[in-house]
């Protein structure tokens, strides 16, 4: 399969996404450039930051709904590594597999910070030609009112004027649905009686200062709770309006709800950071706490004994099961002893407890793991029982090596493994 061949099928799973602006044959060009980038990220030829340059592509392109996302990932971790596989056999397919997993991880990042990007100048836009389009009222008042005047009404974007004494001289309709308010109500009400100060917080002080001349403009994020308890995100703009001496004669203000930007963005680091099978945090999520985490730490490394015959007797959907409540009676356990618990991969599993108070609470915590993870499942109508084998190590000062405390444990493991395996 060749970076054009990888682009066909990329189009195909990317058509339906969205409306682009280029005809199929220059989408495929693009993407065939883009795919040869991602498969010599997964080979390792290239970083995977690379991958931001890539969703960064894509946006440029008007590729900006979060389905791109979604069809995009199953082909790198997926589609590239089988390529790679069939192509170069002598590649090792679990760095292969890791790889891919930080590429995905990359490019849904990328395509969260470009679509902000996106949004950002938008609104910088809108801002402009709003405060532009309000100085030019004091000189030019009858051309540069009915320009207002059209943007103000039919902006997507929230937009209000406030005068000198803190009340409402105009909002629009946009800014009203954002507040949880009525358009009607709110001219000639102050915006403290409006909105309240504890509501917008920062917001309200800023708005003071602008009014006392302190400051000129501001701009800033703010979580806002409506009348019926709903909430939003809001990234707010405000500016002075002044005469020619200087003196403020309103405020403007623009505001754009940032609400599903932000859950995109959640739901895209969620993604990246979890096991899509299990929900618990994924290896990359926990090497990233393993070196922050506050000393001493102990770890413990899992693993199932005899899950590939569980795989082989009753199937891969039970398999899957089973790695499910796995990771429930991990979490449980883990998250009651103050820890972090993530699937490497396969049947591995790895747990993590900061502040530990000493060997012996990491050998209660391996006690209580053992005793629960080997209790018999109730699987598909079937009663399951399987073996885990678990190693710790209790480390008294914060890993310097990653992968030095990672051997550690998993040499602990296995010989827990060899020793339950002798007669």
């Amino acid at each position: 399969m060749t970076p054009r061949e990888l682009a066909v099928g990329w189009a195909d799973a990317l058509d339906g996404a969205v409306a682009p602006t280029l005809t199929r044959d220059r989408i495929e060009e693009l993407l065939a450039e883009l795919a040869g980038d991602l498969i010599d990220a997964v080979r390792g030829r290239r970083a995977p930051e690379t991958a931001q340059e890539t969703a960064a592509a894509l946006v440029d392109a008007n590729y900006r709904d979060p389905l791109v996302v979604g069809r995009t990932i199953p082909l790198i971790c997926a589609t590239v590594p089988e390529h790679l596989r069939r192509t170069d056999p002598g590649l090792a397919p679990a760095p292969i597999r890791e790889r891919a997993l930080l590429v995905a991880a990359e490019f849904a990042t990328g395509f969260a910070a470009a679509l902000r990007s996106v949004a950002l100048s938008e609104q910088e836009a809108t801002m402009a030609a709003a405060f532009t389009a309000a100085r030019e009222a004091e000189t030019r008042r009858e051309l540069s009112e009915a320009r207002f005047a059209a943007v103000f009404a039919g902006a997507s974007v929230g937009i209000g004027t406030v005068d000198t004494a803190g009340r409402v001289l105009e909002a629009n309709s946009a800014f009203a649905e954002m507040l949880g308010l009525e358009v009607a109500e709110m001219p000639g009400r102050a915006v403290v009686d409006l909105v309240g100060a504890a509501k917008i917080g920062t917001a309200y002080t800023r708005m003071t200062q602008l009014l006392a001349g302190s400051i000129d403009r501001f701009r800033l994020e703010i979580d806002y709770r409506r009348g019926d308890a709903s909430k939003a995100g809001i990234d707010l703009s405000m500016s002075a309006v002044r005469d020619h001496r200087g003196r403020i004669q309103f405020l403007i203000g623009v505001a754009v709800d940032v609400t599903e930007r932000r859950e995109l963005a959640a739901q895209l680091w969620y993604d990246a950071n979890h096991d899509e099978l299990t929900g618990l945090p994924n290896r990359a999520y926990f090497f990233d706490r393993l070196a922050a985490a506050n000393p001493p730490v102990g770890v413990a490394y899992l693993d199932l004994d005899g899950f590939k015959e569980i795989n082989d007797r009753w199937g891969h959907s039970s398999g899957d099961e089973v790695l499910r409540t796995v990771g429930v009676r991990l979490q449980g356990i883990v998250t009651a002893a103050g820890g972090v618990v993530a699937r490497l991969g396969g049947d591995e599993f790895i747990a993590m407890i900061e502040n530990c108070r000493g060997a012996e609470q990491l050998a209660a915590m391996r006690a209580d793991l053992l005793a629960t993870l080997t209790a018999p499942m109730a699987i598909r109508q079937q009663t399951i029982t399987i073996g885990t084998s678990i190693g710790t190590v209790y480390l008294e000062d914060a890993p310097t090596e990653i992968d030095e405390a990672m051997q550690a444990a998993d040499i602990a493991m296995y010989r827990n493994k060899a020793a339950r395996s002798r007669p």
